[in-house]
């Protein structure tokens, strides 16, 4: 079925999902309805951390057949982005982080599911949720990346289709190639596709139909949160009741350390003006190859030291990210730094 083009985005949305992902951006125009939020404004700009958790919680076993979700829950982050909203809220970076990703545990770290006191240890990033909760994945991310993260957002697999749900019309998905991927089960011919809340958790899922591993998943998250606002643009910007309710919906009722609360995710939206998608730009970690297979912990990423240093050097002064040529190409093609403004991803 073919859709028409969406219109372009003239008032502000954020969204930083996942994911996969999904935080948001709200319109400014109801910045007068909505009461003022304890966000933090940083001098060198605010920087949030999104997740996406590998969990099945409140899914019910027909989703579970229906959207192929009835493997073993991996207890981990499956999606991880940093988002950068400038001091001047002029701009929006948004960096994903590789789930296998490298990193190493500090001696005396104590796992929440044990108790066990850990000596120093290597793991993949996405193991940090596992053994620590939200205070160890924000810890780790701020010692990989060098930035304080201000504040968390959290979203399981429940939440996400919930609130995709939420948006009326469902979201436009586009490959230019058939997508068919018999882990998740998502079967897209070429072309423009809308998805509701399942549909779309099977494709921000895949990551073995088109050849690209993690990195072709993560494009189509970044993808697919920039569709997603175009949405919210459409359905949801000029009812501030249903705003609200697409927020808390979002952020849930759970602890997260520096969690971010609904009121300052809506104080967000109200800051950022006239953001348009090409003010936004999406990118991965730059990668430099595959490390050999650690025992307890299989296959991992290796960030390009230099490459990781110029982006988040960038982002802690404020400044947009590097471009694609400043950064060495990694061993792994599919890895290529290649940052991309959000109306690039734009479905058409």
């Amino acid at each position: 079925m073919e859709f028409p083009r969406l219109r372009p985005l003239r008032r502000p949305l954020l969204a930083a999902a996942a994911l996969t992902a999904l935080a948001a951006l709200a319109p400014g125009a109801l910045a007068g309805a909505l009461a003022p939020g304890g966000l933090p404004s940083p001098e060198k700009g605010l920087n949030l951390l999104v997740v996406g958790v590998d969990s099945r919680k409140g899914v019910t076993a027909d989703e579970k057949e229906r959207f192929h979700l009835g493997g073993k829950e991996c207890d981990c982050t499956d999606v991880m982005m940093l988002v950068h909203v400038s001091e001047a809220n002029d701009r929006v970076e948004v960096v994903s982080l590789p789930r296998d990703s490298l990193t190493s545990f500090p001696e005396g770290h104590v796992d929440r599911r044990t108790g066990t006191t850990h000596a120093a240890h290597h793991a993949k990033i996405n193991g940090a949720w596992a053994e620590g909760g939200s205070a160890f994945t924000v810890k780790t991310v701020e010692s990989m990346t060098g930035l304080p993260v201000h504040r968390y957002l959290e979203i399981d697999f429940r939440r996400f289709m919930d609130t995709v749900d939420r948006v009326d019309g469902g979201v436009p998905v586009c490959t230019e190639e058939p997508l068919e991927d018999p882990s998740t089960g998502i079967d897209l011919a070429p072309g423009t596709t809308r998805v509701a809340g399942g549909e779309a958790l099977q494709y921000v899922r895949s990551r073995k139909a088109d050849g690209q591993m993690d990195f072709g998943r993560i494009r189509k998250q970044q993808r697919f949160v920039v569709n997603t606002l175009l949405r919210l643009h459409d359905t949801v910007l000029d009812d501030p009741e249903r705003l609200k309710a697409f927020a808390a919906g979002l952020r849930g009722t759970a602890a997260a350390e520096r969690g971010l609360s609904t009121a300052e995710l809506l104080t967000l939206a109200a800051r950022l003006g006239d953001l348009p998608p090409e003010r936004m730009e999406f990118a991965t970690v730059p990668v430099r190859g595959f490390h050999p297979a650690i025992e307890g912990v299989g296959s991992t990423l290796v960030w390009d030291g230099e490459g990781a240093a110029e982006v988040f050097g960038r982002l802690a002064e404020d400044r947009p990210l590097p471009a694609r040529e400043a950064v060495a190409p990694s061993a792994i093609p599919a890895a290529a730094y290649r940052p991309a403004r959000g109306s690039s991803l734009i479905c058409p």
